[in-house]
């Protein structure tokens, strides 16, 4: 059921601090805390940087809970939002979002991994100190792999949310168009990742971070424009899930 017009500005400011949160904890969990932990091609490093960081480690897992939960509650925030300019490729947009999430809480299990390998349990004394170390550092690899493939069904969706914000004509086309550009991004990003691992693509994520903010502080300062709003809602109503 379509919700009531005041309602829908509380859903923008709602989004708004969620992709602020979304933003601060991702930053944490997926770049700063890795960043200091992670010894490229080092197992023996890696592994004694989370065994003498343990906190660090954790609040690092606990920041990607953090977005994953903003993630989801995002999904729904766009959906409400822009369901009125097309609610076919609203509904797509949810499935990659939630897909997207799914594959990354996936590969969030093998960041995880390490906290139990590094803390050498009994029945982990068939593995020499060597292969316990060699195992964190592939674990953690394997967290990146997964990661760089969430990326792809963040990208269309991004595309997809950019694309209904440019035509929604209640909110302005700039952020559309940053969000178009910045999902394209990410899904260039990942082929790249497959195809030419060898090139740098850190670059191809500043786009869509900057989407997040850029949309934050508009929802947060001005939300969406109602009477636009109202008007796409009115004549576009899916009487299937009214």
């Amino acid at each position: 059921m379509t919700p009531p017009i005041p309602a829908i500005q509380t859903y923008a400011r709602i989004g708004g601090v969620l992709l602020l949160v979304s933003l601060v904890a991702g930053g944490f969990g997926e770049g700063f805390a890795p960043a200091l932990l992670i010894s490229t091609n080092d197992a023996a490093a890696t592994a004694r940087h989370i065994l003498n960081s343990d906190v660090l480690f954790r609040l690092g897992f606990a920041a990607y809970l953090v977005e994953a939960l903003c993630d989801v509650g995002l999904t729904v925030v766009f959906y409400v939002i822009l369901r009125p300019v097309n609610l076919v490729l609203t509904l797509g947009i949810v499935l990659f979002r939630v897909a997207a999430t799914v594959t990354f809480a996936f590969a969030e299990l093998f960041y995880f991994a390490p906290s139990l390998i590094v803390a050498k349990d009994t029945y982990l004394k068939s593995f020499s100190p060597d292969q316990l170390n060699t195992l964190t550092l592939l674990s953690l690899n394997l967290y990146g792999v997964g990661g760089a493939i969430s990326l792809v069904f963040y990208g269309v969706a991004s595309v997809g949310v950019g694309y209904l914000i440019f035509q929604s004509g209640y909110l302005p086309r700039i952020i559309g168009a940053i969000w178009v550009v910045g999902g394209a991004c990410f899904v260039l990003r990942t082929f790249s990742f497959v195809l030419l691992p060898s090139v740098p693509t850190v670059i191809l994520q500043a786009p869509q971070i900057l989407a997040l903010p850029v949309t934050a502080i508009w929802w947060l300062a001005k939300g969406v424009d109602v009477s636009g709003w109202e008007a796409r809602a009115r004549a576009h109503a899916p009487s299937l899930l009214s």
